[in-house]
């Protein structure tokens, strides 16, 4: 293997890009229009542009990425995850143009690629399966009988999917109907695919999955477990490996299993078999993922294995690097997804420029996995993970408590992100105190919401606004209200999440003396050096990065980071649009489905309009009773955040 082409884009392009060169691989990189200044296509040693901006008009056409593989006379192709690598297909086009495939055989994708097929195929080799529905016939009717038979709750899941698309948890029968029309639609756009399959859904286990590697010599190992039970929306942003407090003799059961699974369809390379833990310690198989995991670098950190270089050894047909006996286990590692989303308002992810970006110094024990710097753009047209964060300790606490700090010391000005809602997840004494289950964010969610910005914050950011005023050499140049004898003052208007407030700000002899904020008073010193801000409030000494970017204010402290944002006295209820007769998107994306057309009631809480972002489908309601006036859209739009969607008319008494 002398040129590898690597068939994906963002972090995971830029991880495999690391590795490969480093073992003297010359690396190629395909891009996208959206993607023409990516980081990947950097690092890579040469780049091919596939056209298009979408996932389907690039990183998911066969045809161009093979093409671009010959054009750069590429030996071997990486996937990477998401997109083509659990495509059959892929690797079967790879095969006929004899370029390595850096995954498993053909015959393995096929037979996990489904989960229904791989939930057969696991009932054989006696691995332990959840009860459901895993059959041919599609039709509602069928699937809402074998949901009846199986017992409500249910899960809906997309036979070809993964990443928590196309899956809905339906409460009762009522709702099945509507569930699956959207579970089957997100699975066709994000798959090509609308077949389905029906599992009892168990209210509180964990999600563990043990990673396993196979050669081309028969040879297959287990490198651990991972706890992946931290989600939303059926997808991960926490993971730890191994994963706590589970019976020694149930992770040997798992992993035992896991293996059955691989040798049960003769695997080959890199997989993750994944299983749900119930609280009596019983355990069900889920998937099997053909491919690289997102979270791998947390398996790699406590086993101090390179899983990108063991997938090349194995394409290369090299046995396994280690046997199963010489694998160890050290210490305790925890991963942190950061993604542009609103963790405030249901998780909704946001794009737009990263203005400011900036992570904690990588060490031995602290490492950044990213695919993009300060500048780039976070596209709507893919998955809208900005970084991953692994740290690695002695044990679990240690590990945590590094983690905490790493996303201290990050620095993201730009699209919204959940840096912060992660930091209250793992302060969390339930965190730290038990294993975690699938709902833990439904069941802590009052715990996890963001607590108010304090005064210093909010101190802080009003000062770097005023900064350059007081400190200017001339006064009739500063913006500040300067008069002749008297201390010079300087209002501030800042808006935080939902709160608006007015700082006055007194000078005396460029130094700050004194401020107010409502009915509080205050008495202030600072020292500036570049964005750290030396603050006493009333005697109490305190630490702020601050980063200011047009009129927008990243304040950060070992609690946590606000965000402000400079505005007019007259913005003070600019937010209040619970009950706007106007519809707005709450995203950039893609309007998918219309429920309603201009003189249709509405009843208040009713699906209106879907838009797609991200790959992940996103249904805007009514707020109250009324009909529809007027539609602003029509199915296949693209439109933009707060753009116009619909216009409604209320019902009177509903005012």
């Amino acid at each position: 293997m002398q040129r590898l082409l690597i068939a994906n884009r963002g972090e995971i392009a830029c991880r495999i890009i690391r590795t490969a060169q480093q073992m003297n691989i010359r690396c190629v990189a395909v891009f996208s229009d959206a993607d023409r200044h990516a980081q990947h296509v950097q690092m890579a040693d040469d780049s091919i542009a596939l056209g298009g901006e979408t996932p389907a008009e690039s990183y998911l056409d066969i045809d161009k990425i093979i093409a671009a593989a010959q054009r750069a006379r590429a030996d071997a192709i990486h996937p990477g995850y998401g997109f083509l690598s659990e495509n059959a297909a892929f690797a079967q086009a790879c095969a006929e143009a004899s370029i390595a495939f850096v995954g498993p055989p053909v015959a393995a994708i096929e037979a996990m690629g489904s989960k229904s097929a791989a939930k057969a195929i696991m009932q054989s080799a006696n691995v332990p399966l959840l009860p459901g529905y895993h059959g041919d016939d599609q039709s509602a009717q069928t699937l809402l009988d074998a949901a009846n038979r199986t017992g409500f709750p249910v899960l809906l899941k997309a036979a070809a999917g993964g990443g928590g698309k196309g899956m809905r948890i339906v409460a009762n029968e009522n709702d099945f109907e509507d569930a699956l029309h959207a579970a089957q639609r997100e699975s066709r756009a994000a798959f090509g695919d609308d077949h389905m399959l029906v599992e009892k859904y168990l209210t509180a286990p964990r999600h563990i999955e043990i990673q396993i590697f196979a050669d081309q010599h028969g040879n297959v190992v287990h490198l651990f477990d991972r706890d992946c039970s931290i989600q939303r929306r059926h997808q991960k942003i926490i993971e730890e490996a191994p994963a706590p407090d589970i019976d020694a003799s149930v992770r040997a059961a798992m992993a035992k299993a896991a293996i059955a699974a691989a040798r049960a369809i003769d695997y080959v390379g890199a997989g993750t078999v994944e299983f749900l833990l119930d609280e009596d310690g019983s355990f069900f198989f889920m998937e099997m993922n053909t491919r690289l995991q997102v979270e791998h670098p947390v398996s790699e950190y406590i086993t101090g294995q390179d899983f990108v270089a063991w997938q090349i050894a194995i394409a290369r047909g090299q046995p396994l690097p280690l046997a199963q006996a010489d694998i160890e286990l050290r210490g305790q590692a925890i991963e942190s997804r950061l993604y542009a989303e609103n963790p405030d308002n249901d998780f909704l992810p946001d794009s737009g420029r990263l203005d400011a970006l900036a992570f904690p110094t990588a060490t031995s024990h602290t490492r950044v996995d990213t695919g993009v710097v300060a500048g780039d753009d976070i596209s709507i047209h893919y998955d809208p993970m900005i970084a991953k964060l692994i740290t690695y300790g002695d044990d679990r606490t240690q590990a945590l408590q590094r983690m905490v700090s790493a996303l201290a010391q990050t620095r993201i000005l730009g699209p919204a992100t959940n840096t912060d809602y992660l930091m209250r997840v793992l302060r969390a004494p339930q965190f730290a105190q038990h294993p975690p289950t699938t709902q833990f964010i439904a069941r802590y969610a009052d715990t996890l919401q963001r607590p108010s910005a304090s005064h210093a914050d909010w101190l802080a950011a009003a000062l770097t606004v005023a900064w350059p005023a007081s400190h200017s050499a001339n006064p009739w140049l500063a913006n500040a209200a300067w008069r002749t004898n008297l201390a010079a003052q300087q209002t501030v208007q800042l808006v935080c999440g939902d709160e608006q407030r007015q700082v006055v700000l007194s000078f005396a002899n460029g130094d700050v003396c004194s401020a107010s904020m409502g009915e509080h008073h205050y008495t202030l010193s600072a020292q500036k050096h570049g964005a750290r801000l030396d603050l006493t409030v009333d005697g109490h000494r305190t630490q702020r990065s601050v980063i200011e970017h047009d009129k927008r204010l990243l304040v950060s402290s070992h609690d946590g980071h606000r965000e402000f944002t400079r505005a007019l006295p007259d913005l003070g209820n600019a937010a209040d649009t619970h009950k706007s007769n106007l519809l707005r998107a709450p995203m950039t994306g893609r309007v998918v489905a219309i429920h309603k057309l201009p003189g249709d009631t509405v009843a208040a809480q009713e699906p209106l309009v879907i838009v797609e972002a991200m790959k992940m489908e996103h249904t805007i309601r009514a707020a109250a009773t009324g009909h529809v006036e007027h539609c602003h859209v029509a199915v296949g739009d693209l439109v933009d955040g707060d753009a116009l969607l619909m216009t409604l008319e209320f019902d009177t008494n509903e005012e």
